[in-house]
Parts: structure tokens; C-alpha cells; sequence
């Protein structure tokens, strides 16, 4: 019997989570007020060592690409948010067992007891809420909020254990069973909870529906993005621009199924330590500029905006990326060199690295010889539009030849230092410089039978292949256990920084077959045919596709 008594305060305790969950996201989206679930997985995400987290992150990537769950980043940040609310939810059972531990008190000493489990959660949460600095509501605001809802679930949850054990007067249930009792207490849990979150989402709408765009440098959450037109390229400047419109026109076509050469702002992964983007207060934000510097700056955007304008069309691509996964996209953007506002700043002859820091807590150092490198910018705009939050709105820093780790968004300060600084992932054992490895895939085989130009039917295979800034010098495609051929490389590719597209047509061969590639960088070098995983330094190894024709 005792052990069942603590099992119904478990679940009490999971029930009554859901309205607490409920009534807090209700209060950040109204009021700006902490939601706690998200803000307590960011948290951990912070300060768990990196042997915990890194193994998370490739279990999960792993996870979602062999199981085809979807796109890889976004999948991955909904689990990581379902994650954040239940453990919450598991939170809530352990309060709940806690308490039935004690169900022979009087209800006056348990409900005290919630009260004060619900204080010292309080008091945990607001260590967790001080870390990462409190929402927009404010400290006391949301304090006030917090503590009327932790000691009223404490307060309820207590009286709940009280009136679920099984020596409690009968009619102190007003007439009701316990499994009715039971049964009714959940189904409130569960109204009060869909209530708040639909009140919350309905007036979410409501407000976004009179979003207005006061300055060019103000993103809109509906603005509607018209597909970025590779051929524009002639729009691009400085030593990464694009081949004239007329030269990418003229070039082979891709082999239908292979991914667009340039990727939509919606299709671009995000991947980032955060549950949610972090959102900036433009009005009040400012780039700060400082350290090792004859003249710091504090830079509003559009005192960034009046640098010399620079646009380049780059791949990026996650470190955490398998062979062959969906975190690298192709984009054009639109910045400030970042060689220009440092030289505006002075930076002093003993300067190393500059230490970006990030909103969202992330921090990461870039090299001088990338701090000259004029392809490195300070970017506002991805294609043609203010950078999307989700990407890192107002601003958001590129290095070329780099995996995104390195590329911190959001950014707010710049420090010049004299030393060799760390970053974010890499204090968590991933590369110190992360540079891009090379890599080929293929996107699809069109089994639908060609006839080639000599009058023999052909497959026609597709797909990318890419290598940082060194860029690609050639494809090559095996099938089954057959010689390498070489492939046609779509040249000349967008810029110098992006992946190039190929195309392979094979004789046809009805049948089960697999086709390999490879490929090899600018300077000649062969990829890494060696299958690694993705940590510490990028993943390694040879693509295939099995297909019947």
C-alpha cells in the first residue's frame, strides 16, 4: 500500500506540472515572463561538462539521420524542447513522491511542506534565471510571478497527497471515490494546461498580426522571402564575387532531386545552445568594440550598415554534420568587412585574436590572419533580407574556410586581445580551429532511364560536393565495386566560397547497385575516405546510395 501511495504522488505530481507549464509559457508570451523548461535545459546546456553534452548531441543527430525523422536542426530543436518540458514533468513526480513519503501528516503539515518545496524550487530557479540573465519582464516581476505559481502548486499538490491517501475520510472527497478523485484532479490538470497554452498561442498570433517595420534593419516574423535567384549574382562584390549571370546560365543542368543551389532562409539549419532564438532589443542594442583598441566603438546597425557594403554567396556547414546529413546551406550574404570596423577602432600592433561574445552567452575567438582575411564579415542581410532572428539577427559574424562553431550570432561584443582565447565548444573538446573538411554527397540517382547522346540509356546520379574556401577541383563517382569515373562539376560555381553541384550519367544496368563518391579540393587533395565521427573535428568518410534500377 505505501508503495502505491507514493506512486499516485508521483503522478499527482507529473499532473500538476502541466498547468505550472502551462500558466508560465501563458506568461512569456503575454508579459515576457521566464519560461522555465526552456530556461532550465539552456542552462545545462551551459554548464554540463562537455563529455555529458557532446555525446548527447551525436546520439541525437545520429538518431534523427538513420531514422529519417526530418530535417536535422529542426527536428533536433523540437526534441530538445520536448526534452526541457519533461523533465519539468519529471521534476513535478519527484516533488509529488517526496511529499506521499509524508502522507501520514495532517493536511496542514503537508501542505506546508509543498509550500516550502515550492520555495526552495523558487529559489533554484531564480539561481538558474540569474545565470542567464532574466527576460524581459525584469527580476522583480518575474520573481513575484514565479513565487505565486511554485507555492501554489506546492500548496495544491501537498493538499492533492493528502486527499489521495487511502486512510483520508471518504467525505472529505465531497462524496467522490478516489479513482474518481484521481480522475478528476488530472483532467483539470490537463484543461487548466490546453487552456493556457491556446490563450497563449491565440493572442501570440493576435500580436504578430501588427508586426510593422519601422527600418530596413528591423526583421519581420511574416515577412514573406521570395526564393533567393542564384543567377543574381552579379549582384555580389570584393574577392569572393560570383561568375557573371551569363556564365552560370550557360553551364551544365543539375540532375533533377539534387538540392538548389541556394538554400531558402527557412531551409537554412540553425543550430545554436539555445531551446529557442534568442531575440535582441534593437533600439537598445549596440555592438561594443574594445580591448586592445585605440578607439572603442559602440555601433548602432546602421552605424554598421555605413561600413563599405560587401555581399558573397558561402556555404556553411555544421561540425556536427554526418557524411552526408542535411546542417550545410548555401546563402548570399550582406555585410561589413570585419577588417574595416577593427581598423576604425585601431587595434593596437600587440593584437592576436578577437573574442566575440554572443546574447545567448556563446563566445568564440578569431585569428588575426582571419581578422584580414576580406572575406570576413560582419553580416546583416541573408539573401537580400535583414538577417532572420532564428539566424542571428541584428548581426552575426562569417570566417571563411571555418565550420559554423566558430561563427557565433547574435553578437554583441568584440574584444581585442594579445592571447590565444578558447570557445564556447571548443572548452567542450571539440576543434580548436575547425577547419572545413572536404566532402561529397550524393543527392539523388534518377532511376527514370536517359538516353544518352550516343543513343545508349544512362541514370543520371547528382549531388554536391564541397571544401570550405579551397574549393573543388574534381568529382568522382564509383559504382558497386567499379573503377572511379570522373564526374562533370557545374563550373564555375556561385563563388569561390560555396559548394559546387556535379552530375554523373552511368550506362544503365537494371538491378540493385551502390554508388560511392569522392572528391577532391582545390589543391588536389582527396577527401578523407576514413569514416570518423563527427567530434572533434568534423566527419570524415565516403558517401554511398544503394538504389534499384
Amino acid at each position: 500500500m505505501k508503495t502505491k501511495t507514493i506512486a499516485i504522488g508521483a503522478l499527482l505530481g507529473a499532473l500538476t506540472s502541466l498547468p505550472v507549464i502551462g500558466l508560465m509559457y501563458l506568461g512569456d508570451q503575454l508579459a515576457g515572463l521566464p519560461f522555465v523548461p526552456f530556461d532550465i535545459f539552456d542552462w545545462l546546456t551551459r554548464v554540463l561538462p562537455g563529455g555529458v553534452i557532446t555525446p548527447v548531441i551525436d546520439l541525437m543527430v545520429g538518431l534523427i539521420t538513420r531514422l529519417d525523422l526530418g530535417e536535422t536542426s529542426s527536428t533536433a530543436k523540437t526534441t530538445e524542447q520536448v526534452i526541457a518540458i519533461l523533465q519539468v514533468i519529471a521534476g513535478g513526480a519527484v516533488f509529488g513522491l517526496v511529499l506521499a513519503a509524508n502522507r501520514n501528516k495532517r493536511p496542514q503539515a503537508l501542505t506546508t511542506y509543498g509550500v516550502i518545496g515550492g520555495l526552495i524550487l523558487l529559489a533554484l530557479t531564480l539561481i538558474v534565471e540569474n545565470s542567464l540573465g532574466f527576460p524581459p519582464a525584469g527580476v522583480a516581476t518575474s520573481a513575484f510571478w514565479l513565487a505565486i505559481l511554485y507555492i501554489g502548486w506546492g500548496w495544491v499538490l501537498g493538499r492533492l497527497v493528502y486527499e489521495a491517501d487511502p486512510n483520508a475520510q471518504e467525505d472529505e472527497h465531497n462524496g467522490l471515490s478516489r479513482r474518481q478523485f484521481l480522475s478528476l484532479t488530472g483532467f483539470g490538470a490537463v484543461v487548466i494546461s490546453l487552456g493556457a497554452l491556446g490563450l497563449a498561442r491565440l493572442l501570440r498570433v493576435d500580436e504578430e498580426e501588427v508586426v510593422v517595420i519601422e527600418t530596413v534593419s528591423q526583421p519581420d516574423d511574416d515577412l514573406v522571402v521570395p526564393e533567393p535567384d542564384p543567377f543574381g549574382a552579379a549582384e555580389t562584390s570584393g574577392p569572393a564575387a560570383s561568375p557573371s549571370p551569363e556564365e552560370l546560365a550557360a553551364r551544365t543542368q543539375p540532375v533533377d532531386g539534387t538540392r538548389p543551389e541556394l538554400t531558402s532562409n527557412d531551409d537554412f539549419y540553425r543550430i545554436d545552445i539555445n531551446t529557442r532564438p534568442t531575440r535582441v532589443d534593437i533600439d537598445a542594442w549596440r555592438l561594443q568594440v574594445s580591448g586592445l583598441v585605440e578607439n572603442p566603438l559602440s555601433l548602432s546597425i546602421e552605424d554598421i550598415r555605413a561600413f563599405p557594403t560587401f555581399t558573397q554567396i558561402l556555404t556553411m556547414q555544421c561540425i556536427s554534420n554526418p557524411v552526408g546529413g542535411d546542417l550545410t546551406g548555401t546563402t548570399r550574404w550582406t555585410g561589413a568587412r570585419l577588417k574595416d570596423v577593427l581598423d576604425a577602432a585601431g587595434m593596437h600592433p600587440g593584437a592576436q585574436e578577437a573574442q566575440i561574445t554572443a546574447a545567448d552567452g556563446f563566445y568564440e575567438s578569431v585569428k588575426m590572419q582571419d581578422i584580414l582575411d576580406e572575406r570576413t564579415l560582419l553580416v546583416y542581410d541573408m539573401n537580400s533580407v535583414p538577417l532572420p532572428v532564428p539566424h542571428g539577427y541584428p548581426l552575426r559574424v562569417y570566417v571563411p574556410n571555418r565550420y559554423g562553431m566558430k561563427q557565433p550570432k547574435w553578437i554583441e561584443t568584440i574584444e581585442i586581445i594579445d592571447h590565444e582565447a578558447t570557445g564556447f565548444w571548443v572548452g567542450r573538446g571539440w576543434s580548436k580551429e575547425a577547419i572545413a573538411k572536404a566532402t561529397s554527397v550524393i543527392d539523388t540517382v534518377a532511376v527514370d532511364v536517359l538516353t544518352g547522346t550516343d543513343g545508349e540509356p544512362q541514370v543520371a546520379v547528382g549531388g554536391i560536393a564541397w571544401a570550405g574556401a579551397r574549393g573543388i577541383e574534381k568529382v568522382e563517382v564509383q559504382v558497386d565495386e567499379g573503377p572511379w569515373e570522373l564526374a562533370e562539376i557545374l563550373a564555375p560555381p556561385l563563388s569561390p566560397l560555396t559548394w559546387v553541384q556535379w552530375r554523373y550519367d552511368w550506362p544503365h544496368e537494371e538491378g540493385r547497385h551502390v554508388f560511392n563518391v569522392r572528391c577532391y579540393d582545390g589543391t588536389g587533395e582527396m577527401q578523407t575516405s576514413e569514416d570518423s565521427s563527427p567530434r572533434p573535428d568534423g566527419a570524415t568518410g565516403i558517401h554511398s546510395l544503394a538504389v534499384r534500377i
